[in-house]
């Protein structure tokens, strides 16, 4: 039996690769020219962004344009590779949770319920060879990679005695982070920098910020989002969620108990590093449960 349980996505319609650009083609180089057209593009239309759905009850922006700088076939696969490695150390070192575990089958149940609603926030979704691991770990921390690669640790869920739909805010959370592409858009800005040049200069062909990008798939653990990523997080995940009919009012208890630990013994709670509680991320998520209260209520009648 494998280690991790994996989630296949339903069967969908073949296209071609989506490029940097924004357009689909098959492998083609790019020209020069074309490089120049699509700096020329960027701030407009003409390059497609992840859209808000058109029914979408909370108000987020658009994903960043400068994702677009790193190719996202090449992201998601060293996010596998690195998710693997993960794996196979924990593995090995007796940590992992067996798939047939009651806290690993909870967390596949929460998984598997969320995932058909992330689709219309990202398409590539649809293709995603999503996973679910549980890591024994006193660490307070859970993750979602690019590709849909998931993990919790035990800790999380023992030291914060997380209900269910608390579990389906963590993981909706973790999945709007790959869904919205934060980390994509962050290495491109890293690497932007850490060469020395203007993602403008890229694009017209003077720099490697996608190569470069694409060799940091070792940062994806570490990458720190900022405030604006993190509100969108909190709330593509509490629709995700509710969607799937799990209590949005579980949000403003998660943050609390989030708080509290802070507030005790910051000790082991790797979430936190990443994820600062506050006041105001919770007075945000409390002025959103309402325009999803519906959501939530008519998945219920549903099941």
């Amino acid at each position: 039996m494998s280690p991790v349980e994996s989630l296949p996505p339903p069967v969908s319609d073949s296209c071609a690769t989506t490029c940097w650009c924004g357009s689909a083609h098959a492998g083609a180089r790019h020209s020069l020219w074309q490089a120049r057209r699509a700096f020329l593009q960027l701030g407009g239309s003409t390059v497609a962004a992840a859209a808000v759905p058109a029914w979408a009850q909370v108000q987020v922006g658009e994903a960043s344009r400068l994702r677009h700088l790193v190719p996202a076939e090449d992201l998601e696969q060293a996010a596998n590779q690195q998710y693997a490695q993960l794996i196979q150390q924990a593995q090995s070192k007796g940590a992992l949770v067996a798939p047939n575990d009651p806290q690993t089958q909870r967390l596949h149940r929460i998984a598997k319920a969320l995932i058909p609603h992330t689709y219309a926030w990202n398409e590539r979704a649809r293709n995603w060879q999503w996973a679910v691991a549980l890591i024994r770990s006193d660490d307070v921390n859970a993750f979602c990679m690019p590709g849909g690669k998931i993990a919790f640790f035990t800790g999380i869920i023992q030291k914060l005695q997380l209900t269910d739909d608390e579990i389906a805010m963590v993981m909706g959370h973790e999945m709007a982070h790959a869904l919205r592409e934060h980390s994509r858009e962050q290495l491109a800005k890293n690497s932007a920098t850490s060469l020395g040049i203007s993602l403008g200069a890229q694009l017209l062909g003077l720099g490697d910020v996608g190569n470069y990008a694409a060799r940091l798939g070792g940062q994806l653990l570490s990458l720190r989002f900022s405030r604006n990523d993190e509100s969108d997080a909190d709330l593509v995940g509490l629709e995700i969620a509710a969607r799937a009919g799990y209590n949005p009012q579980a949000a403003v208890a998660l943050w609390e108990k989030m708080g509290n630990a802070t507030g005790n013994n910051a000790n082991g709670l790797s979430f936190l590093s990443t994820h600062p509680s506050g006041p105001e991320r919770i007075r945000e998520l409390q002025r959103n449960v309402p325009s999803v209260q519906g959501l939530y209520q008519a998945a219920r009648r549903s099941r």
